[in-house]
This record gives structure tokens, C-alpha cells and sequence, in this order.
């Protein structure tokens, strides 16, 4: 490219991104302003004023290509260029703020306002006469379809999963889990500011039967102690290690069993209608800290919620 046409292009570029850049927010900001204000009417005519005002700045940033290309040389045909640039370079606005919104990361207020004029930049670099620019152009446009489509999108998904994580962890005095009786698996669980609650249900719901709560808590005593005075059908003990065993009866000879132990500085309580003693007490024998794999998995298949 000649030095003189490679200055005329870069200040072409130039104006195109810089009027764009102060023109497209504005005109965004004002259509949401009066659709607001005054529907879809008034935003209609403010779009009826402020579109023909774009398109006069883009007119005017193509006045120094006129000695460079045919292209530029009238006023029809800046104006047909001109029309060409704004609906490329608004569809490439809409697909940055469609990424946006779904946590892509596009920098700061100021960065943001400041890309907005790129699409369009970019759509007008298509027409120079440079190879080399269009080239350029061409990479920009792949490396932003990349970027929004691709790496920008698993970003923000890791940020929120870290974020998510991080959630979790503030009460990781609580986070733990039992391996899970033979037949059963992890339903449900739920991390709340006081108790950590686990559900486990059978692998084949809906053609096997049983059920085991878990319950992770601050303990409410300092050793586990039975209620006083006794409840009504239910017998209660606690053991030599300080293990504390309720079973309450049903009429028809059903029963639920309920183990409750110290683990750590909390409390951990479990309870069935389905498995007997030596199966729970088995599974507070496996308790342990819930690893992050864990946590991932089972926030992955959405079987766990976070409640303040």
C-alpha cells in the first residue's frame, strides 16, 4: 500500500470506528429511553431520526477514500456504502451484546463503548482496496466469532462455576457426605447457612424402594442426649461412643431408625423407614468432606441447590 493511501485508509477507519463509537450508544440509549417512556411509537420516530443521523457520520468518514476508489466518489454511492456499514456492523453489535448477556466478558463501561465501533470498522475494511486490510478484517471477524461463540462463553461458564463453588465452600464445616447404601445414589441435596441435607433415593427410582436422609448440622448439645421426657413410641439409647440411636414404630409393625453422631465440630444425623441399623451406621462410618469433584458433579447434573 502507497504511504498516502495507507494514511488516507487508516484515518478512514479511523473516523468510521471513532463516529460509530460515540453515535451507536447514544442512538442505543435513546431507543431504549423513549420505548420506555412512550412505547413503541416513540421509539419508532427517535429510530427514524437518529438512523439517518448514523448513516450522515458514516458519509462523512468515507470523504477521505475519495481519492483512493470510484467507490466513495459520489454521494449515492457513499450513502449506498454507508447503508452497506451500518446493518453489518449492527449485526455485529447485536451478536456483542447477545454475548453479553450471557456473561461473556467484554471489559469495563468505557472498553465496551469503545468496541462498539469496531463492527463497523471492521465491515468498512471490507471495501478498501488493500489486500492486507481486508485480510486483517477478515481475521478480526474470526477471531471475534471465536472469542464470543467459543472462548468467551466457556469462560464465563468456568467464572460462574467458580463462583458457584466458592458459594458452597463458605460453609464447608458442613459439606459432608456418606457413600451411598448399595442400590441408593445422591437425589438431592441442599446446602443451607445451618444444616447440610442429602437425600439419597434408589438408582432405579420408581422400581426399587428406599430412602435414607442425611443430615449435617451444628450440634444443639454437647453429646447427643435423648429427648425428655420420652416420645410416644419410640425408644432411644445412646452407646458407650456417645452414639445416638432412636427408632419410632409404626402401626403395622413399620419402623424408622435414626443414628445420630459428632462429626468433627457438626452433628450428623441419619434417617430410614427402609434400611436397618447396621446399614446406617455403615454410612456414617463413610463420612467424609465432600471433595471438589464431587461438588462439581453433582452440580453438574443439578442435584444440589444453595439456599441463604
Amino acid at each position: 500500500m502507497k504511504d498516502g493511501r495507507g494514511t488516507l485508509t487508516a484515518l478512514h477507519l479511523f473516523l468510521v470506528w471513532a463516529m460509530t463509537a460515540a453515535a451507536v450508544p447514544t442512538l442505543g440509549v435513546g431507543l431504549l429511553a423513549y420505548g420506555w417512556a412512550g412505547g413503541l411509537g416513540a421509539a419508532g420516530k427517535f429510530l427514524a431520526l437518529g438512523v439517518p443521523l448514523v448513516l450522515g457520520l458514516l458519509t462523512l468518514a468515507a470523504l477521505p477514500m475519495r481519492p483512493v476508489r470510484p467507490l466513495y466518489g459520489s454521494l449515492p454511492r457513499r450513502l449506498g456504502w454507508a447503508l452497506l456499514v451500518f446493518a453489518l456492523g449492527t449485526l455485529g453489535v447485536v451478536a456483542g451484546v447477545a454475548a453479553y448477556g450471557k456473561g461473556v466478558d467484554l471489559g469495563g463501561a468505557g472498553t465496551r463503548i469503545a468496541l462498539t465501533g469496531v463492527p463497523y470498522a471492521v465491515a468498512a475494511a471490507f471495501f478498501v482496496p488493500s489486500r492486507w486490510v481486508r485480510l486483517g478484517a477478515l481475521a478480526a471477524l474470526a477471531g471475534a466469532v471465536a472469542y464470543g461463540g467459543f472462548i468467551g462463553p466457556a469462560q464465563a461458564r468456568q467464572d460462574r462455576q467458580e463462583a458457584e463453588v466458592a458459594r458452597y465452600r463458605e460453609h464447608a464445616q458442613l459439606l459432608y457426605l456418606g457413600d451411598a447404601p448399595p442400590g441408593l445414589q445422591v437425589s438431592h441435596a441442599v446446602l443451607d447457612p445451618a444444616a447440610f441435607i442429602v437425600d439419597y433415593r434408589p438408582v432405579r427410582e420408581g422400581y426399587e424402594t428406599g430412602y435414607v436422609g442425611l443430615v449435617v448440622r451444628a450440634p444443639s448439645t454437647e453429646t447427643p442426649r435423648c429427648p425428655e421426657p420420652a416420645e410416644k413410641d419410640v425408644t432411644c439409647r445412646v452407646d458407650a461412643h456417645g452414639e445416638m440411636v432412636r427408632i419410632r414404630d409404626f402401626p403395622g409393625g413399620a419402623h424408622e431408625v435414626t443414628l445420630t453422631r459428632r462429626q468433627g465440630s457438626t452433628e450428623a444425623e441419619v434417617t430410614s423407614q427402609t434400611l436397618p441399623e447396621p446399614a446406617l451406621r455403615r454410612l456414617l462410618d463413610t463420612l467424609h468432606p465432600l471433595s471438589d469433584g464431587e461438588l462439581e458433579t453433582l452440580m453438574r447434573e443439578k442435584r444440589i441447590d444453595h439456599q441463604n
